[in-house]
Parts: C-alpha cells; structure tokens; sequence
C-alpha cells in the first residue's frame, strides 16, 4: 500500500474483481474526494472506476447532498476534453432508500447536459453516426393568370395576392438533441404530416442541436408544431423509462424458471414493473413469461397462468450486504 498526499491509499485488488483499490482518508469535501480519485484515474489510465455514495454511513451525510455532490464533481471530469482512458464511472447504490436522491439528481444533469446518461455511468460512449435520414420536399405549385385592362392593374392585383399569402405563411422551428433519434418511423410520421396540412418540414440534422423547421398557413403550421412536440416528449419518456429500468436492474433482479431447474431474467422493463409494484405495495401484476400471461402474487412470489398452472419466480437483490 503506499499512501498519497492527496488524501487516498492506492492497494491491490486482492480478491475483488478489481485491479486496484483507493481507500480514501476521512473528508466531508465529497466533491474535491471524487475529483481527486477521477484524475488518479486518468493519471493512471484506468478504464473504470466504482464508487459507493461517500458519506452516507459512518459520516452520516445526507444523502440527496451527496449525489449532487458526486455528480457535480462527475459532470466536470466529464466535460475536460483531456479525458481519453476513463470510459466508465459507476456509483454503486448499496442502500435502496437512497436510489430516489441519486436518480432525481441524475434527471437534473440529464435534461441540461447531453454527456450524463440516468444509468449513473459517467461520460456517454461514443456511438456510431446514424446516417442523416431525408423528408422528402413537399412541392405544391399553383398559378395565377392575371389578365388586365393594363400593365399597371395586373401588377397592383399581382402585389395583392403577394401580400395576401405573405400574410397567410407563417414558420415556427423546434431545436432538440432528441431530433437526432429519429428513425424511418418519426421521419414517416413527419411525412405523413406533411402531405396532411398545407406546411413544409424541413429537418436539418447538421445543426447542433438538430433542427426541424415548419412553414405554411399558420394553423396548420402551429398544429404539425404540437404533434412534432409530442413526438419528441414520447421519445423523452421512453429513454427515461428505459434509464429508470437500467437503473432497478443494478440493483434487483427477478427471475422466472428456465430449463434444467435455473432461473431466467425477466426483461429489464418487465424487471421494473414488478420491483416498482412490490414497492408500491401491489398484491398482484400480470407479466408476459414465453408467449404466455401470468398473475404474480407479490407476496408469495408465485405466479399463475389461464390453464391453472403455478411456477416460482425469485426477487434476487444485488449487491446486498457486499462492502
């Protein structure tokens, strides 16, 4: 072992499934002790790191402070342009009556800063570039033919009916991070909107954020705006639902028989939904389990289908009473 100035002692793994472990030296400074272990990391070259919620036994330290405190010190690591080893950062939650403090601080950073993900691993990981999907122009061209007794009449009626559709047209823009995860199915949509109201949409994937421009009449214009909105928030709420069921997975798993006497998770949202019921104090919850539905008695972990027959399911908390 050999001991820091820095307020930590660096020893071997040993037995756990680490290459090293940094032991830190009392501070209630919960942000400056993360930053210090953070750049040990990156000095070091380390890939990963874990850490429990500092503070939260022995030091008796709140623990909503204490996740803001180490997301704080996470979200500035994160956004130094030097990092390039420290690929992943896991705050291990031991006490599940703290899960709630850590998460609602995570949705904090999740909705202003893009490199924080609600599964509590530090920078996002690079992904691979979709291709830029393409709505197809909407073209629709109509003529006038202006007849007058003279030049000046037709361009007086011209000028009229310039000013008549200026007056008619109307743009409105919406700028998102979410845009960028628009597959075949939300471009289909923005078609199918397209072709339905007297507007043109024009998705500029290249701006930062992406951007989807509307114009046309504008009630048209300011309808196909709410529907794109809700298209995006039903996005929003799905990759929320999804972080939320990564996050319950971390922590908990549940299980129903497979073949040869052993256990199969359950996918992570049915995973969710039967932990979020058990703490919610539901009795019951029907689950899908190979094609086939089930009512799970929550109490007795005990499942049943429509033809009578009753299977065990097992609720396995993770991580519960490790150090």
């Amino acid at each position: 072992a050999g001991q820091s100035k820095s307020g930590f002692i660096t020893t071997q793994g040993g037995k756990l499934l680490c290459s090293k472990i940094i032991h830190l030296i009392h501070d209630n400074d919960v942000k400056s002790q993360v930053s210090k272990v953070l750049h040990e990391c990156k000095l070091r070259m380390y890939k990963s790191v874990a850490f429990p919620a500092i503070g939260t036994g022995q030091a008796g330290q709140s623990p909503a402070k204490v996740a803001d405190n180490m997301l704080d010190a996470i979200v500035e690591f994160a956004s130094e342009r030097s990092v390039q080893h420290l690929k992943k950062i896991k705050i291990v939650i031991f006490q599940t009556n703290m899960l709630r403090d850590f998460y609602e601080s995570m949705k904090k950073r999740e909705d202003s800063d893009s490199s924080i993900t609600a599964s509590l691993g530090g920078k996002k990981q690079p992904t691979e570039k979709k291709k830029p999907m393409v709505l197809e122009k909407k073209v629709d061209l109509a003529t006038f033919q202006i007849c007058g007794e003279n030049q000046k009449n037709v361009d007086a009626t011209e000028s009229w009916i310039k000013n008549l559709i200026l007056k008619e047209q109307f743009e409105d823009s919406i700028s998102d991070e979410l845009i960028e995860n628009f597959d075949k199915r939300q471009i289909d949509t923005l078609a199918d909107l397209q072709r339905r109201n007297r507007v043109t949409i024009k998705l500029e994937n290249e701006c930062s954020p992406p951007c989807i421009k509307i114009s046309g009449i504008s009630r048209d214009v300011c309808s196909v705006y709410v529907e794109v909105q809700k298209m995006i928030q039903k996005i929003k709420d799905t990759e929320e639902e999804r972080s939320k069921a990564e996050l319950v997975y971390n922590l908990v798993e549940w299980r129903y028989p497979g073949s040869n006497d052993s256990f199969v998770a359950f996918d992570k949202l049915t995973n969710m939904r039967l932990e979020d019921a058990k703490r919610a104090k539901k009795t019951h919850l029907t689950v899908k389990i190979n094609k086939n539905y089930y009512n799970v008695d929550l109490n007795t972990l005990q499942a049943n289908d429509d033809q009578g027959e009753t299977i065990n399911i097992q609720r396995v908390p993770k991580n519960e009473g490790k150090l």
